[in-house]
């Protein structure tokens, strides 16, 4: 790995920390002033999540820029110049890495296997990215699916202030949540996976080893059935609410909801 990457790295993981323990609650407490009744695991995973969405928006726009601009990662998807996605890489591993910190340090509220093993296979693979250069539109392909994080963020932040599932916001952003989410995750697999198969035989696929093939493909197997069942509970979940708030007015207030006291575990599930 390069200077630069490293000091991206780094930079990113201070960053989304300062941003996590300094920049999150004065924000929160200026615009939201619901944020300060909320007890002390609910504010640490509010400002957990407040970071998350930023770190979507920064690297899932950068993404949409590198695709539509970056010709010659478009050119060569296996050893085009790497240049510009791995920067967007490396703000990605600092963010991993800073979420794995925090996991650690608020383990007994916040604390969850899964997304330990899935941090820690999301830098396996990215760590070839960084160190050989390899794969680098496959790896920008990857993480536009962070555009739909902020939406699922948002349901979150929702359920804390306990709005009701039949508030018009809570309809329109689960709505919204829907159907991006089936953009850049569901929609995109056709697409993706056609130009996976299309690089396999070729001199630049051999070149790139057995060890990175095996990771390549099979993390983008696992990622597209977690993606596929995640859809599928959030569409579930979206027809529900829908068809109860066609059943009766959608409310403009935040009145308690006993389905806002629910634990979401699992940011994509409803």
């Amino acid at each position: 790995m390069e200077t630069r990457e490293l000091a991206v790295v780094a930079s990113s993981f201070v960053g989304f920390q300062l941003l996590f323990s300094v920049a999150s609650p004065r924000l929160s407490s200026t615009i939201t002033p619901g944020y300060r009744q909320l007890p002390p695991p609910k504010l640490t995973e509010w400002n957990s999540r407040l970071v998350s969405t930023v770190h979507a928006l920064v690297v899932g726009l950068f993404c949409l820029y590198i695709l539509w601009f970056d010709d010659k990662v478009n050119a060569n998807p296996v050893w085009g110049d790497p240049s510009l996605v791995k920067l967007n890489v490396a703000i990605t591993c600092g963010y991993l890495l800073y979420d794995l910190v925090l996991l650690a340090c608020n383990w007994s509220t916040m604390g969850d296997s899964f997304f330990v093993c899935h941090h820690l296979a999301a830098l396996y693979a990215y760590g070839y990215v960084l160190t050989r250069g390899v794969l680098p539109y496959f790896a920008n392909f990857r993480l536009i699916s962070e555009l739909s994080t902020p939406f699922v963020n948002q349901r979150w932040f929702f359920d804390a202030l306990k709005y009701p599932r039949s508030h018009r916001m809570v309809v329109i952003n689960g709505v919204v949540m829907a159907v991006v989410f089936f953009l850049v995750r569901i929609a995109v697999m056709p697409s993706y996976w056609a130009s996976v198969f299309a690089t396999f035989g070729t001199p630049d696929f051999e070149r790139l080893g057995l060890g990175a093939q095996v990771a390549w493909i099979t993390s983008c197997i696992a990622l597209d059935i977690l993606n596929t069942v995640w859809m599928y509970k959030i569409a579930r979940g979206c027809y529900k609410v829908l068809t109860r708030s066609g059943g009766r007015k959608v409310t403009d207030g935040a009145e308690a909801s006993s389905s806002s006291d629910r634990k979401h575990i699992n940011n994509h599930t409803d």
